[in-house]
């Protein structure tokens, strides 16, 4: 530790920081334009220069590493008239367009100009002018004389994101920001690049001139859509979404969310929203009240009960549905009789031993890691958030490797990347346990000792070798295409032998919202029960009634084609979903109300509830899906359905199921049955994942969208 003296305060820091980290700990504000605590130094925009006793001009905060005994004034005549130099200098050839100009109100160079700029400019000369560029969809470089050359979108892209997609051109006064030979900016993280942009020089395309900032009212959220469960401010205007921004949170996504996260909010305003119940009778639509949809389909469901037995209703819900809707459509369900209710909609696998499959390690211990195996993944465009932290542990010495399909290209080095089909993940995972076994002299499932498995020898001795070498933090990923995977469960088990070998966790990185949570709330047959699996409801004739609670078997189920062939043929189809849709086969819509106006519990991937509250009101006729599935119980006449409040709810799952840390384990305790399959995972695009991204008009415009990755 280094000791030095800040505007006189005496301020211990770690050898090696800068007076700008001094500063931060003492809680002492530096003005700043380019330092951002996230991003490497750059010291381009010279507005933190503080005055060093003994050094012969003013130096930069930032920029400056401490010495013992140091004696820093932040506030002296010498430091402020430094600033407020560089102030002028910064200002003469920003334009005047704060009236017009969507940072306005919340703008770094706004406001340090208030304190440190002039009442006038001494400068005369015609300010220079910066043409526009197009890149993307997303991001607006339409102002782009704002620029003051910070370039704290460029270190973004190149530490964060992991690929640099701006640069500066030229030198001097002639000096731009701007994208590789007119290329647009691609990257799943880019929107990050518009919040720490200090002046109005990237803004949000879809949101412009769509409010001034003080107009918008604040509200805290969780992202509906991977399972990171990223921080969100939701910010509103006549209860209209009209922008998402990160709320910080070290432990989950720290200051960053993904792009899916910022723009899917288009879709709570598109054309397609549901407003009203309909039926339709005679292949015909008709609008009607809520009374009159939830009658008809407790008449139907008793109907099918009375006619062909509690075991012909089912109910499939989407991950992404909060934790209270996924507990009572599952004990709706339950109350009525049946067993089949399933929420692993792309599965192909379906063996489980009631246990919670999890991270198995925390998101924040990712960016630590000193080896990563990622198995069946694109965690770049799966996982945004958790790629990269995994990047910055590359950056750091840590060593990334991948078994995959597919070719990966995560903007991060990997050091091993073996390539092979999905149906011989087997083959190659037990050449891998056969290579673990040699070098740890570890003994072998007894199911595999006769097998030799198959692949690239060479790199999977050098991955097995490269998991070995060290005993320091290390984990396996495992993506959405190995939990989709035919052998799943088997697959899992030769990984678990592999992490106990060489002494690293393992775990999902979970696909949706809550996919966690829907394992914990039980949505899923339980254990030795005669509940139906979802692969196993669309099987011709298996089902006379299917409540469906966000889903949209077109795109979120496994078999598609199969499974819409399955819902024409059944008496009763009723679909809760935000939007219009299922319209081919269902006879009832219940309009439900997406994640921004209910509220809610998700569970991310390490096990982390995190709850939420409505940011507007329910649009139109549209209601909580929690209330619509207790309303529903009501006018069957269920027992065990009165509830008031989601808090109701929450202190019934509390007091029905274990605590969530008992049950979350990776671990496996059958034999390890590998079965012949020439199916592949059923694994979606990024931009495909849910109903809200799919109707994001700016998301599916971009390079990803069109490529479907």
């Amino acid at each position: 530790m280094v000791e030095i003296e800040l505007d006189g305060k005496k301020i211990e820091v770690l050898e090696g920081s800068m007076v700008m980290h001094a500063a931060e700990k003492a809680g002492n504000y530096i003005p700043h334009f380019c330092y951002h605590k996230k991003l490497s130094i750059a010291a381009n925009c010279r507005m933190c220069l503080v005055d060093v006793e003994k050094a012969p001009k003013p130096m930069p905060a930032c920029a400056t590493p401490v010495t013992q005994g140091m004696i820093v004034r932040t506030q002296s005549d010498k430091a402020t008239k430094a600033q407020k130099s560089v102030m002028e200098f910064l200002l003469i050839n920003h334009p005047l367009d704060c009236p017009i100009c969507d940072q306005g109100g919340e703008c770094q160079l706004q406001d340090l100009a208030v304190g440190y700029g002039g009442s006038s400019s001494r400068y005369e000369e015609e300010k220079r002018v910066v043409f526009h560029k197009d890149v993307g969809p997303l991001i607006s470089m339409q102002e782009m004389s704002r620029c003051i050359h910070c370039t704290r979108c460029v270190r973004f892209g190149q530490e964060i994101a992991g690929v640099m997609e701006l640069g500066m051109t030229h030198r001097g006064e002639h000096s731009e920001i701007e994208s590789f030979v007119g290329s647009s900016v691609d990257s799943e993280l880019s929107g990050n690049m518009i919040d720490i942009c200090p002046v109005g020089a990237l803004t949000s395309k879809p949101f412009r001139y769509q409010a001034r900032t003080w107009e918008l009212s604040r509200r805290k959220s969780i992202s509906p859509h991977d399972a990171t469960g990223a921080n969100l401010v939701v910010q509103v205007k006549n209860h209209q979404v009209l922008r998402v921004v990160p709320l910080e949170n070290e432990a989950v996504n720290e200051c960053w969310i993904a792009d899916r996260d910022r723009f899917s909010y288009e879709a709570l305003s598109s054309a397609d929203r549901l407003k009203t119940p309909m039926i339709k009778q005679a292949g015909v639509w008709s609008e009607v009240d809520w009374q009159t949809a939830l009658n008809f389909i407790a008449h139907g469901l008793k109907d099918v009960k009375a006619r062909h037995g509690a075991q012909s209703i089912g109910t499939l819900m989407g991950p992404s549905s909060t934790l209270e809707e996924l507990y009572l459509g599952s004990e709706l369900t339950r109350a009525l009789g049946s067993e089949n209710v399933d929420s692993r909609l792309r599965a192909a696998d379906f063996h489980h031993d009631g246990q919670v499959h999890w991270l198995g390690t925390s998101i924040a211990s990712l960016n630590q890691m000193q080896r990563v195996l990622v198995i069946g993944s694109n965690i770049r465009k799966d996982h945004p958030l958790l790629a990269q932290r995994v990047r910055q542990a590359s950056k750091l010495g840590g060593k990334v490797m991948s078994l995959n399909a597919f070719n990966p290209d995560w903007a991060m080095s990997v050091q091993e990347s073996l390539n092979v089909p999905s149906q011989d993940w087997g083959d190659a995972l037990v050449m891998l346990c056969h290579e673990v076994a040699k070098i740890t002299s570890s003994t072998l499932p007894a199911e595999i000792q006769g097998m030799t498995g198959s692949g690239d020898q060479a790199t999977i001795s050098r991955i097995a070798k490269s998991l070995t070498e060290i005993q320091g933090h290390k984990c396996i990923l495992l993506g959405n295409a190995f939990a989709h995977h035919p052998n799943s469960s088997a697959l899992l088990a030769l990984v678990d032998w592999i992490a106990q070998a060489v002494s690293s966790t393992f775990g999902f990185l979970g696909e949706s919202a809550n996919t966690v949570g829907a394992q914990y709330v039980g949505a899923r047959p339980a254990l030795n029960s005669r509940g139906l699996n979802v692969q196993e409801m669309f099987k011709p004739g298996a089902l006379k009634a299917a409540v469906l609670l966000n889903v949209e078997p077109q795109f979120d189920c496994a078999h598609s084609d199969q499974a819409i062939e399955a819902l024409k043929q059944m008496d009763l189809v009723v679909s809760l979903s935000p939007f219009k849709t299922n319209l081919e086969f269902s006879d009832v819509l219940l309009p439900i109300a997406p994640f921004s106006e209910t509220p809610g519990t998700f569970v991310n991937t390490e096990g982390r509830a995190q709850t939420f509250h409505a940011v507007v009101r329910p649009l139109a006729e549209t209601r909580p899906a929690w209330k619509v599935l207790r309303v529903l119980a009501n006018v069957l006449d269920l027992p065990g359905f009165e509830y008031e409040s989601v808090e109701d709810v929450r202190l019934k799952m509390k007091a029905s199921l274990p605590a969530i840390e008992s049950v979350l384990s990776n671990k496996t305790h059958g034999a390890i049955k590998l079965v012949a399959s020439e199916e592949s995972p059923c694994v979606s695009a990024s931009y495909q994942l849910d109903a809200l991204v799919r109707r994001s008009s700016s998301l599916q415009l971009t390079a990803d969208a069109r490529m479907g990755r």
